[in-house]
């Protein structure tokens, strides 16, 4: 592997778990620490990295959170694959919550008329995506939108959880990781979000491979949290396994 491939996926690995050791990346790549180091020198000075005692730093904030209209455009084809397998779990008269985001808003625009569903959501974008549907009954929360996302935050949404037994929610959130669970960029958000799962007895987590092994800045849930993990993800994947390993049932998509 030539500098340039092995430096674009060092940039992608900050990217996504927000730092890297020196020594690991020496391993993983079978090259030199001093090579490492040379690669991370290269990568600060493109504004892409930031050196660290032994290794190196992300230089996006861990509270940065892409507009949607950005995310949605990103890894569509994935989303679209992930929001069909997240429909193929949902049964006939069942009450469920779809959450804020890119993948859960794919979820809703695929969502069968046919199943007589009751759904709850603080996102504005998903009740608009079910607003044509008959025999879909639509329950929006409360609360103040978020400009940009449209979604819907504070102490109102939050408290339209709480007198809720719903079968399933269907979360998505900015990252997924074996250690610090799942974690989403907004404080409000988050807290809507932990609204929501805590009024459905099962938790279905729908992620496309980008966000495995994502630390953003605020935990939502512990990965014990989670009932099933759906994803574009590889067995193979290193987060997949840590995840597995915890009895997390994972649910594949093809990734292509």
């Amino acid at each position: 592997m030539d500098s340039k491939a092995r430096r674009a996926l060092i940039a992608d690995k900050l990217r996504i778990s927000g730092e890297a050791s020196i020594v690991l990346l020496a391993q993983e790549f079978g090259t030199s620490e001093m090579t490492i180091r040379r690669d991370l020198d290269a990568l600060e000075l493109e504004g892409l990295a930031r050196r660290s005692r032994g290794g190196a730093i992300s230089v996006q904030s861990r509270s940065f959170e892409p507009p949607i209209l950005q995310r949605a455009s990103h890894s569509f084809a994935a989303k679209n694959r992930i929001g069909q397998a997240a429909v193929s779990l949902l049964r006939k008269d069942e009450t469920v919550i779809i959450d804020v985001g890119s993948t859960t808003q794919a979820m809703a625009r695929l969502v069968s008329e046919n199943l007589n569903l009751t759904v709850m959501t603080s996102s504005l974008l998903v009740a608009s995506e079910l607003s044509g549907k008959q025999n879909v009954r639509t329950i929006v929360s409360g609360g103040v939108v978020r400009s940009g996302e449209l979604s819907l935050i504070g102490p109102r949404a939050v408290e339209s959880y709480e007198d809720l037994n719903c079968d399933t929610a269907f979360i998505g959130v900015a990252g997924v990781s074996a250690v610090k669970g799942l974690t989403e960029y907004n404080l409000d958000d988050a807290a809507v979000k932990r609204a929501a799962m805590s009024a459905s007895r099962r938790i279905v987590v729908l992620a496309d491979a980008t966000k495995l092994g994502t630390v953003a800045l605020v935990t939502v849930a512990p990965i014990l949290k989670i009932d099933v993990l759906i994803t574009d993800a590889t067995p193979d994947d290193p987060e997949i396994k840590l995840i597995a390993n915890k009895g997390i049932e994972i649910m594949f998509v093809n990734p292509n």
